[in-house]
């Protein structure tokens, strides 16, 4: 069986995402935090506005940590964590708690979960509207 390396997430394509991101929330008129995280989880980048409230660096990163944990947009997770969903009872012992609001995006390269991107600071739809525009500037 052969198998073929993916281009993981880069410290540039991690910058790019955090610049879209912005981009489509300044257009926006709206302040928001990103972050961006490759495979492992680990932080590639992060950008807050200084006028952004504090807890939305907190908010913009479980987005980006339950977009790559459960590889799906946190958009679509949300029905899933209400009684008799999918994640009702999930357990929150992981390293980080996970967080079910619109704004979080798996980033995939050639079909494999790369990282994740996650924005928060707008409603929850703007986030995710800019967390996609992002990745889908990667492409």
């Amino acid at each position: 069986m052969t198998t073929t390396a993916v281009t993981p997430l880069t410290i540039q394509d991690a910058e790019a995402l955090v610049a879209a991101a912005h981009h489509a929330a300044e257009a926006a008129d709206v302040t928001v935090s990103v972050t961006v995280l490759d495979a492992g989880g680990h932080l590639l980048a992060f950008r807050r506005d200084d006028r952004a409230v504090l807890i939305s660096g907190e908010t913009s990163t479980r987005k980006a940590y339950t977009a790559l944990q459960l590889n799906a947009p946190t958009a679509d997770l949300v029905d899933a964590v209400q009684p008799g969903g999918l994640f009702h009872t999930l357990p929150t012992a992981l390293d980080r708690p996970l967080l079910f609001i619109a704004g979080g995006v798996p980033v995939h390269r050639e079909g494999r979960l790369i990282g994740a991107i996650g924005v928060g600071g707008g409603a929850p739809e703007q986030d995710h509207g800019f967390a996609s525009a992002a990745v889908r500037s990667l492409a």
